[in-house]
């Protein structure tokens, strides 16, 4: 297959610029942004780093995300704990559940961005091999 990741990820906003902004101030991600966090010269481009990523459609009637979304953010970090301390600082509500963790698979927590989208966060077990 010619297909080699997900190339980009684009969803309508009521005021794009500022939750562009709000994601590259709370997450170091979006356009000009790098790997960790760092600033390039492209202002259209993320550059991320190669690892897992999960494509699952969900059954319309899930509630694994909220019911009046058609998608939920998941994003693979490092260091969950630190973030959700800076999240927790900037009165970013986070919601975590020890059910959502999974041994094999590492842990999760969620926050939602300005405008109500669900970002799931997923800190993988570094002993889990996703091949």
């Amino acid at each position: 297959m010619p297909v080699e990741g997900l190339g980009g990820l684009f969803f309508r906003a009521k005021d794009p610029e500022a939750l562009q902004a709000w994601y590259g101030e709370h997450l170091g991600m979006g356009g000009g942004f790098g790997p960790a966090g760092e600033r390039h010269g492209n202002e259209y481009v993320w550059n991320t780093l190669a690892g897992p990523m999960v494509f699952q459609p969900f059954k319309a009637d899930s509630d694994y995300f909220d019911a009046d979304r058609q998608f939920m953010i998941n994003l693979r970090v490092s260091d969950l704990d630190s973030l959700l301390e800076q999240f927790n600082a900037a009165g970013i509500e986070v919601l975590t559940d020890p059910e959502w963790d999974a041994p094999g698979v590492g842990r999760f927590a969620r926050i939602h961005d300005p405008e109500g989208n669900a970002i799931e966060l997923w800190e993988p077990d570094p002993s889990a091999s996703f091949e």
